[in-house]
C-alpha cells in the first residue's frame, strides 16, 4: 500500500492501483504460496519463498540488495536532493524526529502513520541525518516506534488541540537544542493533523491483528480507517481487526467469493491491552 494524493493506493504486479474507499467491503482469499518480491525492479533470481509473517515480503538476500543503496538504512551520504527533518506524533507520548526528500511532501509521514506532524528545518542530506542524531538524543525520543504500539495508540487519541499541543512542545524544545540550525535552515512551526485523513474517528477498538496470510486463508471486512500500512477491518464477526498490507506482498490475491468471513490467522488483543504496551 502506497499513499498517493494524501490517499491510500494498493498497488499490484504490473503497477495498477486501486484506491480501497472508507465504508466498502473488502474481501480476498490468498492463494498458493508467498515468493520473494526481489529487489531494486528486479526478480528474485531463485523466487525464494517467504514466511508468512515477514512484513518487508523479500528473502534475506533480497532485503540486503534492496537497502545496500537506502537513505532509511544510511548507505547513501551523496544524494543532492534538500531534505527536511520533521517531529511526528502517533499518540500521547510517542514522538520521534526523523528525515525525508522535500520533494516527497508528507508521503514519508504518511506511510508511517503519523497522525500529526511538523517541520523542523530543511538542508543537505549530511546536514539532516547529523540533525536527526542530535534532536533525538537531546529530547530523548525514539528513532523508530513499534507499530503495535502506532496501533494501539489510535484507539483513544486526544483531541486535535491536545495533538497540536504536544507537537508544538516538541518544537519549542527542539529549536532550544543549540547548533543544529548552523548547517539547517530552520522552518516554521505548522502542525499538520492526518486524523481526518486516516478516518481514526472510526477506529473506537482493536480486537485482534492478521498475523499472516495462508494458502487458501481468506480476509474480509468493511473498512473503517487506514494509517500508515494498516486497515482497519470490521469482519463478519463483527471484529475490529487490523491488516498490515505488508503481510500481502508476495501472495497472490483474488476475490474471496461466497459468504467467507476471516478465515487467516488472528492474534486477539484482550481488553486494556493498549494500556500495557506502554
Amino acid at each position: 500500500m502506497r499513499w498517493t494524493g494524501g490517499e491510500p493506493v494498493l498497488v499490484w504486479e504490473g503497477g495498477r492501483g486501486s484506491s480501497p474507499a472508507y465504508g466498502r467491503e473488502i474481501g480476498f482469499r490468498a492463494v498458493g504460496e508467498r515468493r520473494c518480491l526481489g529487489a531494486r525492479g528486479n526478480l528474485c533470481p531463485v523466487g525464494a519463498l517467504v514466511g508468512g509473517r515477514v512484513t518487508g515480503g523479500r528473502c534475506a538476500e533480497c532485503a540486503r540488495l534492496d537497502r545496500a543503496r537506502s537513505v532509511a538504512a544510511d548507505t547513501v551520504a551523496d544524494d543532492p536532493r534538500t531534505y527536511r527533518v520533521y517531529l511526528a506524533w502517533f499518540g500521547a507520548g510517542l514522538v520521534k524526529v526523523g528525515i525525508t526528500a522535500e520533494e516527497r511532501g508528507a508521503a514519508r509521514l504518511l506511510e508511517q502513520g503519523a497522525v500529526a506532524y511538523g517541520w523542523l528545518g530543511r538542508g543537505p542530506l549530511m546536514a539532516a541525518r547529523r540533525t536527526e542524531e542530535v534532536l533525538g538524543t537531546a529530547l530523548g525520543v525514539p528513532d523508530r516506534i513499534p507499530y503495535a504500539a502506532k496501533r494501539a495508540a489510535r484507539v483513544a487519541l486526544p483531541g486535535v488541540a491536545e495533538r497540536a499541543a504536544e507537537v508544538a512542545e516538541s518544537y519549542r524544545r527542539a529549536m532550544g537544542v543549540p547548533g543544529w540550525a548552523e548547517t539547517l535552515e530552520p522552518v516554521g512551526l505548522r502542525v499538520v493533523d492526518h486524523a481526518e485523513v486516516f478516518g481514526l474517528e472510526r477506529v473506537g477498538r482493536i480486537d485482534g491483528v492478521v498475523t499472516e496470510l495462508v494458502d487458501g486463508g481468506c480476509v474480509r471486512g468493511t473498512l473503517a480507517a487506514a494509517a500508515g500500512p494498516d486497515l482497519h477491518l470490521e469482519d463478519p464477526d463483527g471484529r475490529a481487526l487490523v491488516l498490515d498490507t505488508r503481510l500481502l506482498t508476495g501472495w497472490e490475491l483474488v476475490a474471496a467469493g461466497g459468504a467467507a468471513g476471516t478465515t487467516v490467522p488472528v492474534t486477539a488483543l484482550p481488553p486494556g491491552v493498549q494500556d500495557g504496551l506502554f
